[in-house]
């Protein structure tokens, strides 16, 4: 097999370094909130944008909300947390 030296027309792209690192820091917070007590994260989701976290979806109680930012934040690499996390439930939402 021969190996060639890669080559580009224009410039060479680059790899976005954080891209991999922002991917763990997602993981770590889920995976913290799945074990966490006090707190069903069953309908959470968790994502970076910039460099905070983002929690957002559906909890049954307001101390369950204040509980998954509480847990965010605890979690190494996590700077700042932004919580969009909703009551859901049976009484929210639900139809009319």
């Amino acid at each position: 097999m021969v190996f060639k030296e890669p080559t580009f027309h224009g410039l060479e792209p680059e790899i976005e370094a954080g891209v991999a690192n922002r991917a763990s820091v997602e993981a770590a917070v889920a995976n913290a909130l799945a074990i966490a007590g006090g707190i069903d994260a069953s309908d959470v989701e968790v994502t970076m944008e910039e460099d905070q976290i983002v929690l957002t979806g559906t909890v049954g109680t307001v101390g369950e909300i204040e509980r998954a930012a509480a847990v965010a934040r605890a979690v190494e690499g996590v700077n700042a947390v932004q919580n969009r996390i909703l009551l859901g439930g049976s009484t929210a939402g639900g139809p009319h």
